[in-house]
């Protein structure tokens, strides 16, 4: 009989939950990252990592790739969840919710509306609480994004990602996260479409330690400029929907086309978080190009988040 595989020490995260990207430190990033990568290779070695353990998933917003990475991330780990769709706190408070849930279950995984719902649940619930998404953060998506731009390139410091199109949580989370790791970070936005005050100036303090530069523009063809990855998302978030009429104008020239990829360096990687607007935001020609990684983005959601899972939790 084969001896069994040795197991992995897995190193906690010092902060109980992850609110946002700052929950987690450079080196704990890094070690996330590495995680994942072993998780990717050799996933039998920690099929049974949760066994036993239970998981509450609270969604208020439709998911494909969250729901279902996140449900099979758990069962595959050997733990299992359940799942509750719609508002969270319409019958009883954020804090009264979270304390039923924690006599119940492990950890809660959540996809809200609000920054503020996140923040509530980890006050008060005495296990490890996930960002799934909010209006500020989407952590597990910039993690994943990162670890598929490091596969394809071997490395994240002195790498350059340029963001086009609206300053949303996606890339309020990958600014922060670029920032951390040493990556040079450009966005372009339309006027009134900036990324939050407050998040530039916090990445820009964390640039400042790993040497990444952060640069801010209107012009798309300037953010992209030599960059190794080109990201964009749908013009409009989940709840916070304008008139099509007045977002054709307001992003007019900011698509993702064959024109724009052309001014980023040859080997650049196309990224979306998906679903993706074809014809909008990004032509059907770059999504199905052998620049595009989006499915290996939607694939690295999987890994990671076991990772960031097996790192709360064990």
């Amino acid at each position: 009989m084969a001896a069994p595989a040795p197991k992995t020490a897995i190193a906690p995260i010092a902060a109980r939950d992850l609110t946002r990207d700052t929950d987690l430190s450079a080196a704990e990033f890094r070690q996330l990252l590495a995680l994942a990568e072993q998780v990717k290779r050799s996933p039998s070695r920690f099929s049974g990592a949760l066994s036993g353990q239970y998981l509450s998933l609270l969604f208020e917003k439709p998911s494909l790739r969250t729901r279902m990475t996140f449900e099979l991330a758990i069962k595959q780990l050997g733990g299992d969840c359940v799942v509750s769709t719609g508002p969270i706190a319409v019958r009883e408070p954020v804090k009264d919710v979270a304390r039923n849930l924690e006599r119940w279950t492990g950890g809660i995984v959540a996809r809200t509306f609000s920054q503020e719902t996140i923040d509530e649940l980890a006050r008060w619930a005495g296990v490890p609480v996930v960002n799934a998404l909010s209006d500020r953060y989407h952590p597990c998506q910039a993690l994943a994004d990162l670890f598929t731009i490091e596969e394809r390139f071997g490395r994240l410091h002195g790498l350059k990602l340029a963001f086009i199109g609206d300053g949303n949580n996606v890339a309020h989370s990958l600014m922060l996260q670029c920032a951390m790791t040493g990556m040079d970070f450009a966005i372009a936005t339309p006027p009134g479409y900036a990324p939050n005050a407050e998040i530039v100036s916090e990445a820009r303090a964390l640039a400042s330690a790993t040497g990444s530069h952060l640069h801010l523009t209107h012009d798309p063809a300037e953010a992209a400029a030599g960059a190794h990855g080109v990201y964009t998302d749908v013009w409009a978030s989940m709840g916070q929907e304008r008139p099509a009429e007045q977002l054709a104008q307001d992003f007019r020239g900011y698509q993702v086309n064959e024109a724009l990829m052309s001014v980023a360096r040859p080997e650049a990687v196309f990224l979306h978080c998906l679903p993706a607007r074809r014809g909008q935001e990004v032509t059907d020609a770059v999504m199905e190009s052998r620049a595009s990684v989006v499915f290996d983005q939607a694939e690295n959601r999987l890994h990671v988040q076991k990772a960031l899972l097996l790192m709360l939790l064990s």
